[in-house]
């Protein structure tokens, strides 16, 4: 009798059939969103580990003209469906066209992006395909050893990072949250294959239609959009304190933000949070004032370019991943720089 965690003869030759990594395309009026491109990025560094292609899919009614894009991230081939039955996003049918392209195609590992409509569609074409589906990850390497995929994400609420592998089932599936990873053009982009598909699906089989759209950005921000970031946590003492975290971020032509505990207290709007249940950046410049560093905020900040971290513990698990780090109460010391950079009337150059 096979071990739980042998592969028997008849998988192996199973998972035979499935090659080369797909990054599904996501778009909103032929506008392909930024996490797209970075999801290519990391597809075109696991693929030269694997020795295999990298795949983009897109779906809607008019998303041709993202292979471009698509082949300047390192895609190899441009997979599409164009219909006018997908001009919007709704689940069932985008779930039943894209799980018809991967039976096809058989990708072995299927990267999408956690946003509110990638959530959506990689639990149903998961559950379609009787695979797994790993959410919400912050790191993706390959088993030098096997060849799976292990993918990595913050479990038990982020005080603890979990690795998950799924060596039995095709593809391997995970959602990775914008900002994870840096969207990287190729050196020498391909001039890259497009394949176009067709589906049998119409409108009178769809169920839901949609009657009314209301499109409202108040209160939303997009972290990821700054170069510079100043972000306070709960050592900034009250909510009337971060009058000096968004006057340092003015100075310097960025903008504020904060964390959980910062967001729990009433300090910063949920909106402007950094972390796991938060937004992840990116930033040239991160600095983060009077924040201990949990692993739920570190994994949305710690790729920033530099990061400077200002706090009154000299043991702060923030100090593990900063460039620079000041081991002082963030609330006197703020002052003191915004005060040191308005004497050298520091022009702040915004993005």
């Amino acid at each position: 009798m096979a071990k739980v965690n042998e592969i028997t003869e008849e998988e192996k030759e199973a998972l035979s059939q499935y090659k080369n990594i797909w990054v599904f395309v996501e778009q909103t009026g032929g506008v392909a969103h930024s996490v797209s491109f970075e999801l290519l990025t990391k597809a075109r560094e696991l693929a030269n580990k694997l020795g295999c292609q990298v795949g983009a899919v897109s779906i809607g009614k008019s998303v041709s003209h993202l292979a471009e894009e698509a082949f300047k991230y390192g895609a190899d081939k441009f997979y599409y469906i164009e219909e006018e039955v997908f001009k919007d996003y709704r689940t069932e049918p985008f779930r039943d066209a894209l799980t018809k392209l991967v039976l096809k195609y058989k990708p072995e590992i299927f990267l999408i992006g956690a946003t509110t409509q990638g959530r959506d569609l990689s639990g149903t074409v998961a559950t379609e395909l009787r695979t797994g589906l790993t959410a919400d990850t912050t790191k993706q390497e390959i088993d030098p050893e096997t060849g799976n995929l292990m993918m990595t994400r913050p479990t038990f609420g982020g005080s603890l990072m979990a690795t998950i592998i799924c060596p039995k089932n095709r593809p391997q599936m995970s959602t990775v949250r914008p900002g994870v990873f840096k969207a990287i053009p190729v050196e020498q982009p391909k001039a890259g294959e497009m394949i176009k598909e067709k589906t049998n699906i119409t409108e009178d089989q769809i169920v839901k239609k949609i009657l009314k759209k209301v499109v409202s950005s108040e209160g939303n921000i997009n972290l990821g959009f700054y170069d510079v970031i100043v972000s306070g946590g709960k050592g900034m003492g009250n909510k009337e304190n971060f009058h000096m975290i968004k006057e340092l971020a003015d100075l310097l032509g960025g903008t504020w933000a904060g964390s959980r505990k910062a967001v729990e207290l009433g300090y910063v709007p949920q909106s402007r949070q950094v972390g796991q249940t938060g937004q992840t950046v990116h930033s040239k410049l991160y600095i983060a004032c009077g924040i201990s560093g949990a692993i739920q905020h570190l994994v949305g900040m710690q790729t920033s370019d530099i990061i400077i971290s200002i706090n009154t513990d000299g043991e702060a698990p923030i100090f593990d991943v900063s460039t620079y780090c000041i081991v002082e109460d963030a609330i006197k010391f703020i002052p003191k720089l915004i005060a040191e950079l308005k004497e050298k009337n520091l022009t702040p150059v915004k993005k």
